[in-house]
């Protein structure tokens, strides 16, 4: 069995594509769960789970100690082999716990998982994005996180047949207590679910400056800023919402427009998997260029102008 679980409908739906993809090849079936609710059940149906497991719990707020013994009393019933978990903040947490008590291997932030030789195979990036690492599994279980934006979901298919049971798991309340959850302040910005993003990095000489990064957004519909570290870190132009890269956000949108970002290793590993890449930058030696589909060198100041002008002209 491969078991697929993520506090995030999205992250489950892209899960469900590399289990669909790992039972087929080892004969196995697909199992998601939902803890604590189950009104996306049947769209995991749909998109790949052969059986999905709604655990009904009184504990409403993630908890990882109850959460990792929700998850214990599944495996131990149907035997889980694979366990792939959503490497987000509590998906992180939950997986360094089950394997724990599991005595399991599990590797996170994989990028790539596969069957090599009979054994599960994982794929991750170090060392900030300069080495890829290749780990093997030699027993089960086997768990591995996995970012979100890494797979595609397969097309929803409401003809796939499956069965959702719900189940009630009375754990042991952990001595833990969440005393108080603070929503974190945003702008609003969800870069990692953009088309179309417009970048800036430290070619740019004030914050006003930026404002020629949005109207160039704005003129290709896209009307999503991003930036690199020092933009949101250091100078604090931009919030963290449109930090792009490895410590930052991920993103996999169709255009990346990078303007004046040199291309630092920390940010390709956030946006290396666009669709089409274009960067503009005055050093024609800047490491942006070689991860760009295409590049023009050349002073922002006066490419973005023109560039808008153009775009917005040829755009009607």
């Amino acid at each position: 069995m491969v078991l697929v679980y993520s506090d995030e409908k999205k992250l489950t739906l892209e899960l469900l594509y590399k289990a669909r993809e790992l039972a087929q090849e080892l004969h196995k079936k697909v199992i998601a769960v939902a803890i604590g609710h189950d009104e996306h059940a049947t769209e995991y149906l749909e998109h790949g789970a052969d059986l999905v497991i709604v655990a009904e719990t009184p504990q409403h707020q993630f908890k990882a100690e109850e959460y990792t013994s929700i998850l214990q009393s599944i495996m131990k019933e149907h035997r889980n082999e694979i366990v792939l978990i959503g490497s987000n903040k509590n998906g992180k947490e939950l997986a360094g716990r089950l394997a724990a008590k599991l005595d399991a291997g599990c590797v996170m932030d994989c990028t790539k998982v596969y069957i090599h030789e009979k054994k599960l195979t994982t794929e991750r990036i170090v060392y900030s994005g300069n080495a890829i690492a290749v780990e093997q599994f030699t027993s089960p279980p086997q768990i591995v996180t996995i970012p979100s934006k890494v797979f595609d979901p397969l097309p929803k298919n409401p003809h796939h047949k499956g069965e959702i049971i719900k189940k009630k798991f009375d754990t042991e309340p952990s001595p833990s207590k969440i005393l108080k959850v603070q929503e974190m302040k945003s702008e609003g910005v969800n870069v990692e679910d953009a088309q179309i993003i417009v970048s800036c990095g430290r070619g740019f000489k004030k914050k006003e400056d930026i404002k020629l990064v949005s109207e160039l957004a704005d003129v290709l519909k896209g009307r999503t800023v991003g930036c690199s570290r020092p933009i949101a870190a250091d100078l604090k132009w931009l919030s963290e919402d449109h930090w792009i890269g490895l410590s930052g956000h991920k993103v996999k949108p169709k255009l990346y427009v990078a303007c004046g970002i040199s291309g630092q290793i920390q940010h390709i590993a956030g946006m290396r998997d666009s669709g089409v890449i274009v960067a503009i930058n005055k050093d024609p030696e800047a490491l942006i260029f070689k991860s760009a589909d295409y590049g023009i060198v050349g002073d922002l100041y006066e490419v973005l102008p023109k560039l808008t002008s153009a775009i917005k002209e040829k755009m009607g």
